[in-house]
């Protein structure tokens, strides 16, 4: 039977976009007759605001990261901003309105907290029994996500389940399915056919490094420094959208011994997981999940305060990562984990147990049943 459901995220270079796009990609497959509309919440509702957050973020993020660490889910600023969210979302809302009556949507999901709080505020207000599903991309569950409307809540493992239960979200709305990533990453490759192609060597380590869509977490401090590691390792560095840190790397490159290859924003991130004995990255929740789905051993360098260091602890207490002090001590991890191939055997274990490859599909399955 034809649905129609709505999607809601923002930013167009983000993890929560990307969350997203997989969800349209997985219902399609799942239900080829609905349709899909993916829309980005702030753009709709607040094209301006949304522009100046946008660089105000990545301003305090680039520049400033340990106050964003203080903001994030800290319990007075949540209580100080509650009038004023409450009035963004009054005013999303209204806009949000005619795009609702013109599409129709029989489920609504949204993997981010703002849309979520704007449709939460939307089906209060107009007293409309829409469901509604928050999709959560870190293992870091704030308090923006709360809303008495939301009808269930995907999250990516058993730990975050019981945290929101511990901030009293029902535990019967909540389901730990995982993040949603593309289903391409379900796909069986063939890796040494993959290698040959990027012109790397299938006799030789590959270390993948990862800044995330904006390149601003492993940089060329860490690629200078791999060159001193012990292994004859070859290195794939995806710098995203970061034009800067790959006109660096590509110059840096040319004076190194070792086999460096630099891409830019890549739509092929299963492929290079794909290749990859391990990966430097920071641990943004849909790389950690896409890195889980390749059972990709993870060394994380330079996580942002909040979200990504509340994942870091997270995915180092199950033996899934581990974190690097800085550049000197990753190369050394590195070599280390490359000499003690039970270690990574081990780790790779600890990666299967969590891992969530069909999230995308069973978020699916739950927004076309919640529709009926």
């Amino acid at each position: 039977m034809k649905k129609n459901i709505l999607l809601m995220y923002i930013s167009e270079h983000s993890g929560h976009h990307q969350a997203s796009i997989a969800l349209e990609k997985a219902i399609l497959k799942k239900c080829p007759e609905s349709s899909v509309l993916n829309v980005n919440a702030f753009r709709l509702t607040n094209p301006i605001m949304e522009r100046v957050t946008h660089k105000a973020y990545m301003g305090v993020i680039k520049k400033h990261p340990s106050v964003w660490g203080n903001l994030y889910d800290n319990p007075k600023v949540v209580k100080k901003t509650e009038r004023i969210r409450s009035i963004f979302n009054n005013a999303g809302s209204k806009k949000l309105e005619k795009l609702v009556e013109k599409f129709k949507p029989d489920a609504v999901a949204c993997t981010q907290a703002f849309p979520c709080g704007i449709m939460g505020n939307y089906k209060k207000t107009r007293k409309v029994k829409t469901p509604l599903v928050g999709v959560l991309t870190d293992y870091a569950p704030h308090s923006y996500w709360m809303h008495d409307e939301v009808d269930a809540y995907i999250v990516p493992s058993e730990e975050i389940k019981d945290a929101l239960v511990k901030k009293r979200i029902p535990a019967e709305k909540i389901h730990p399915l995982g993040t949603p990533i593309d289903p391409i990453f379900t796909d069986v490759l063939d890796k040494d056919n993959l290698i040959r192609e990027m012109g790397l060597s299938t006799n030789k380590p590959v270390i993948l490094v990862m800044g995330g869509t904006y390149g601003i977490g492993p940089d060329e401090k860490l690629i200078r420094a791999l060159e001193g590691c012990k292994k004859d390792i070859q290195v794939v560095v995806a710098t995203g959208v970061n034009k800067k840190l790959f006109d660096k790397v590509l110059k840096l490159k040319a004076g190194l011994q070792k086999k460096v290859i630099v891409l830019s924003y890549s739509r092929n991130v299963h492929e290079l997981m794909e290749i990859a004995d391990l990966i430097i990255t920071k641990p943004g929740g849909l790389t950690v999940a896409e890195a889980l789905a390749k059972s990709l051993p993870m060394v994380i360098l330079n996580p942002l305060p909040g979200q990504e260091d509340l994942n870091t602890k997270i995915l180092t207490k199950k033996g899934i990562a581990i974190k690097a002090a800085d550049e000197k001590d990753a190369v050394l991890i590195v070599d280390s984990l490359l000499e003690k191939p039970d270690q990574m055997d081990k780790m790779r274990d600890s990666i299967k147990a969590e891992a969530k490859p069909y999230s995308a599909f069973q978020t699916a399955d739950l927004l076309l049943q919640l529709s009926n």
